[in-house]
């Protein structure tokens, strides 16, 4: 079975999701339930970080769209930080994701 990990927090309206680890069908839906139970407040933004993110297969795609719809209609701002070389955000680009919400290089 494949491992990720959620992290969250949460400062001045924003919230932080860290994902890190791998995310497939075997975990997806573990996966979307933490982000569930770290979204029980309702923040102003919310930036998903995926810099230790080392795989993610279609159900983890599924996860971000459905996260962005639900988010989008609460008019909740969604950000994602994923590094410019990663195989992670090929995928996010090659998915079309980048036209629903913005994408941003991880900080060095």
């Amino acid at each position: 079975m494949t491992n990720a990990r959620v992290a969250a927090s949460a400062e001045d309206g924003s919230m932080r999701i860290a994902l890190s680890g791998e995310i497939d069908l075997a975990n997806a839906a573990a996966v979307e339930d933490e982000i569930r139970e770290a979204m029980s407040s309702q923040p102003a933004k919310v930036s998903v970080d995926l810099t230790d993110l080392t795989y993610l297969d279609s159900a983890g795609v599924r996860i971000l769209f459905a996260l962005a719809s639900r988010l989008q209609a609460l008019r909740i701002v969604l950000e994602l930080i994923v590094p410019l070389d990663s195989p992670t955000r090929r995928l996010i680009e090659l998915s079309g994701f980048e036209s629903l919400v913005a994408l941003h290089p991880a900080s060095p």
